[in-house]
């Protein structure tokens, strides 16, 4: 049986997510953890990776990176961002050794300017895009346009292998908020396809975005839809709105779509993204954002011990 060799965290707000790989890379070890660091006590992480997240992945001694929320000011300890535009390396030698665990690096979050100039951030969505690209060399020549559909999308311009900008939609944010606590509240699953694409159609260009969600309403009491198909319509329109709009403020292409555009995540939620961009005639590549965030883990590590 193959030695372990590192331990790799993708350590988010509500979930830790962690891999035991050996040297060649390939998972010895997996667990889904209810550890994220908005569940912890201030202080609390260095305990809790030592005495619940080593020994759940007979990790005990392994070096460790981290990614995710873990770096910023409610995790372990505060890793500041690198500015865009960044690459691997710049990442790699910007990781902040865990105070009390020599052991133990955290991987930067990236910043950006924004599109209005008033910033905009990333923690985590960095390693997987990284990953991608050591798992996938040739996009690390040329432009592409990658979506990381999420509870915050990230769109990520990637030029000549460097993070060169991105953007956030609060998307799946908004779409939970306003599915649990407003007037457009369902508790149906969002499961229906024609109502799905009908959210899209309602999404236009993505302006008027207020207007338009009202829309949710309205088509069920003053049109008679289903009540029971509001969250599909819902997701439709939020996500038909993020793709029409968004990239737009990156300048990825006329119209604002790149010719293709690379999904990187959830297979489900890529699965969504690609509905709507195709119906935009924009096509698609999706790639798994796990196997990206363990390619990306150990990518960085292999760079952060390379003199």
């Amino acid at each position: 049986m193959a030695e372990p060799a590192l331990l790799a965290c993708d350590w988010g707000t509500t979930n830790l997510r962690a891999w035991t790989l050996d040297a060649s890379g390939a998972v010895l070890v997996d667990r889904d953890l209810p550890l994220g660091v908005s569940r912890l006590a201030a202080g609390e992480a260095p305990r809790v990776f030592a005495e619940q997240v080593r020994p759940a992945l007979g990790a005990e001694g392994l070096p460790a990176v981290l990614c995710g929320m873990v770096g910023s000011n409610l995790g372990w300890t505060t890793v500041p961002y690198r500015d865009c535009p960044a690459t691997l390396a710049d990442l790699a030698s910007a990781m902040t050794e865990a105070p009390g665990s020599p052991d133990v690096r955290i991987v930067p979050g990236v910043r950006s300017r924004g599109f209005d100039g008033q910033g905009d951030v990333m923690r985590g969505e960095e390693t997987q895009l990284f990953g991608w690209l050591a798992q996938h060399p040739d996009h690390a020549r040329g432009r592409s346009l990658v979506c990381h559909p999420g509870t915050h999308t990230k769109w990520m311009v990637v030029e000549d292998g460097r993070l060169s900008d991105f953007v956030t939609a609060m998307t799946g944010e908004l779409f939970a908020v306003l599915s649990k606590h407003s007037v457009l509240k369902s508790d149906a699953p969002p499961d229906d396809s024609g109502a799905f694409d009908a959210g899209l159609a309602a999404a236009g260009d993505g302006d008027a975005l207020a207007a338009r969600l009202f829309t949710v309403r309205a088509r069920v009491v003053g049109g008679g839809a289903a009540p029971e198909t509001s969250s599909s319509y819902l997701s439709g329109l939020l996500i038909g709105a993020d793709v029409a709009a968004t990239p737009q403020l990156l300048g990825a292409g006329a119209g604002g779509l790149s010719d293709e555009v690379v999904l990187l995540g959830d297979a489900r939620l890529c699965a969504l993204y690609a509905r709507a961009l195709q119906a935009r005639g924009v096509a698609t590549r999706a790639f798994d954002g796990e196997a990206a965030a363990v390619a990306g883990l150990r990518a960085l590590h292999l760079a952060g011990r390379s003199p």
